[in-house]
This record gives C-alpha cells, sequence and structure tokens, in this order.
C-alpha cells in the first residue's frame, strides 16, 4: 500500500527511513530528521526530476537562491517562494502521490 503524507511525518520518529523509498524521498525524510548534508547527497545521487526539485528546495534552505533557481530549472519547477515546512510537505505529498515512494 503506497505511503500517504501523514504516514511519512510519522516515519520521521523512526531511527531510519522506510524502506523503499525514492532517493529523493530519502533525502526529504533526512532532511525532515534535520540531517541536511545526508539529505543534500541523497539529492544529488538521484539525477532525475524529484531529484532535481529535492535539491532546489535543499538550497533554497541553505540560503544559496542562485543554486535553488539551478534546481529548480532542471526540476521545470518554479521556484519556490512559501515557507520551507509548506514546500516540504507539498514536494512530499507529490511524489508520495505520484507513486516514487
Amino acid at each position: 500500500m503506497p505511503m500517504d503524507l501523514p504516514a511519512f511525518r510519522a516515519s520521521l520518529a523512526a531511527p531510519a527511513p522506510p524502506r523503499k523509498l525514492s532517493l529523493a524521498l530519502q533525502a526529504l525524510w533526512f532532511d525532515g530528521k534535520g540531517d541536511w548534508n545526508k539529505a543534500h547527497d541523497l539529492a544529488q545521487a538521484d539525477e532525475g526530476g524529484a531529484g532535481d526539485w529535492v535539491h532546489g528546495y535543499l538550497h533554497r534552505k541553505e540560503g544559496d537562491s542562485f543554486n535553488a533557481g539551478y534546481w529548480y530549472r532542471r526540476a521545470k519547477k518554479p521556484i519556490a517562494k512559501g515557507a520551507l515546512e509548506e514546500e516540504w510537505a507539498e514536494i512530499a505529498a507529490a511524489l508520495l502521490n505520484t507513486g516514487q515512494s
């Protein structure tokens, strides 16, 4: 059964991410746990659109808007302007809903 956003959020209480998550969702999971570096490594390893989208989010969070813009363009996504927490949830929900887990 596919995971939904509430279950994904709840999984942050565990010591490790759920099995069989895509690299992009693993990156969001580690970011949710406060491990930006691990999240960045995973997003960088995912060379698809999903990884690029997460990569853009992570650089926006870091405060590197120039680098973030590059990754948003690669992902074909608009540069986010809202709260980081909202963007995290938007990306996670989109990836979970499209079977990216």
